[in-house]
């Protein structure tokens, strides 16, 4: 265990780059650990998770359950509409109680300016489980899957391509802490946050990451050893479904795009994905698919995470 230092988990900007490096060595041991002998050491017995979601849930709904139960803990499913928040009560209300029965707490929001209020007035550590900005438990497990391939995160390009949100901003964020070089390419007008850029371009000073947004897809993806992409409609952007479809139809991944990758590039997808759309069958399912193991890794990666932010309380 190291030394406390984190509070929150929010955007993963609020970690170093050594803390970022604990969790990962971290989420190695456990996954070697539970994958060889089905073991995990129960170093959360007793404690709670309270997890607060606004939005529909698979991964990240089951892997946080998961990892408490296999962490010895228990977590406890809270949906929005459910708590008094739908009656008016406060968020720094909430906050306030659900600290005095709960050792974490993890929220799925629309309004990531919901989570920072949750994060200021609670007394125990807040996890960003998916904000209309960020996604960084999404993101801590795409770089270890990362590393699991290559061993190591100098010298590797990764290309996003698709649309700027969330996972985008965070996949940015992560990159950019370990020194991973970064091409996003995403049509124009939907760039990254400008945040994420400036966040990304500040991180870049201290590990030489190179950081390139362009709106070239192919630029993007060449000499690429990781190439990511995420669904073009998000949740809450549904009523631009049909505009979102012809804008991003020229930034899907295809047998014809991965042909300016490196040699040994590798296939990422957050999921859920909508194949036809902005990955084709053949890709996605395809020998250099490694979306079911960054899926997986969720659920290592969380481990390592609640067992760092809730024991060094």
């Amino acid at each position: 265990m190291m030394k406390r230092c984190l509070k929150h988990f929010l955007t993963m900007q609020e970690c170093s780059s050594e803390e970022i490096s604990y969790l990962i060595r971290a989420s190695e041991i456990l996954k070697i650990q539970y994958k060889t002998t089905r073991y995990t050491p129960k170093v959360l017995k007793g404690k709670t998770l309270a997890m607060i979601f606004q939005k529909p849930s698979t991964r990240t709904r089951v892997s946080f359950e998961v990892a408490m139960y296999h962490l010895g803990g228990k977590a406890i499913y809270l949906n929005w509409n459910e708590l008094q928040l739908i009656r008016g009560e406060t968020i720094p209300d909430t906050a306030k109680t659900i600290s005095k029965y709960v050792d974490g707490i993890t929220a799925r929001v629309f309004l990531h300016k919901d989570l920072e209020i949750l994060a200021e007035y609670a007394e125990v550590p807040v996890i960003n489980a998916l904000s209309d900005l960020w996604h960084p438990c999404q993101a801590l497990a795409d770089i270890f899957t990362i590393y699991e391939h290559f061993r190591t995160f100098e010298g590797i390009k990764v290309a996003y391509v698709g649309d700027g949100n969330n996972v985008c901003n965070s996949l940015l964020i992560a990159c950019s802490k370990v020194g991973l070089d970064i091409s996003i390419a995403t049509p124009k007008g939907y760039e990254p946050y400008k945040f994420a850029i400036e966040y990304a371009k500040d991180n870049s000073e201290k590990t030489r990451s190179n950081i390139t947004i362009t709106n070239d897809p192919r630029e993007a993806v060449m000499k690429a050893n990781i190439i990511y992409t995420d669904v073009w409609v998000s949740m809450g952007q549904e009523k631009d479904t049909e505009k979102r479809l012809k804008v991003f139809l020229p930034y899907q991944v295809n047998s014809e795009l991965i042909k300016v990758a490196s040699e040994n590039h590798i296939i990422m997808h957050c999921l859920p994905a909508r194949r036809g759309y902005e990955i084709t069958d053949e890709i996605i399912d395809g020998p250099r698919s490694v979306v079911w193991e960054q899926a997986e890794n969720r659920l290592h990666t969380q481990k390592a995470l609640l067992a760092q932010l809730i024991l060094s309380r």
